[in-house]
């Protein structure tokens, strides 16, 4: 489990990311802060039960600045990860938040599927830093670091929705192996269609199908993205 910590000076933001946060298996909110003091005191000081494994963090809060939050984090508790989430767009922001180890910069508003998307980045991040040991292969290397990164575009062929084919794309990405039907019931589409989807991502590269035993009949196909 992932024990995350919201730091946002909003109250109606922080309800919206804890619930967010309680769809999203494998993550767990622990703490939540409303202001910049709070949130370094919450990470070093008086850190709940379990600790704190990523903070969701703004960037503008009455008493302090995200960026002093996040220079603080860095220095005293290098094993905490930090996402800034927040509507500074400002590009000077961005690089020194970048130069501080933060994994992602999210800004708002967002879909949940954005939301998801990203946490599930970071998890397999997390899950590829765990199994390194020893001497890494530059493919394990590549592998580590393009796991925060957000997936390239892909093309849309023909009688594909590209607003259809993200929503698909991020039901594959966010857990474990689905089939048509998990991903028709999930997205309130057509198994057909559902199917023709997650085909053209076969086709791409992007998911890889396998068998599905364990039910009479025929295997059912699921698919696993890459």
């Amino acid at each position: 489990m992932i024990n995350v910590m919201i730091v946002d000076d909003e109250r109606l933001t922080r309800e919206l990311h804890r619930e967010y946060v309680g769809r999203i298996a494998g993550f767990e909110v622990v703490a939540e802060c409303a202001g910049a003091r709070a949130a370094v005191t919450a990470v070093l000081e008086t850190p709940p039960a379990g600790g704190v494994d990523l903070v969701l963090l703004d960037m503008t809060m009455p008493d302090g600045h995200g960026l002093d939050v996040a220079r603080h984090i860095r220095a005293r508790a290098q094993d905490v990860d930090i996402i800034a989430i927040t509507g500074v767009r400002d590009a000077e922001v961005v690089r020194a938040a970048a130069s501080l180890g933060v994994a992602q910069y999210l800004v708002k508003p967002f879909p949940f599927s954005t939301f998801r998307d990203r946490l599930a980045q970071y998890a397999a991040y997390r899950e590829k830093a765990a199994a390194a040991s020893g001497q890494a292969t530059q493919s394990e290397i590549d592998a580590l670091l393009g796991a925060l990164r957000p997936p390239a575009s892909i093309d849309v062929p023909k009688g594909l929705s590209a607003g259809t084919l993200e929503k698909v794309s991020a039901s594959a990405r966010a857990g474990s192996p689905m089939s048509a039907a998990e991903v028709a019931s999930e997205l309130g589409m057509s198994r057909v269609a559902a199917r023709r989807y997650l085909e053209h991502l076969a086709d791409v590269g992007r998911v890889e199908r396998s068998a599905r035993y364990g039910a009479p009949g025929r295997p059912e196909t699921e698919y696993r993205w890459r």
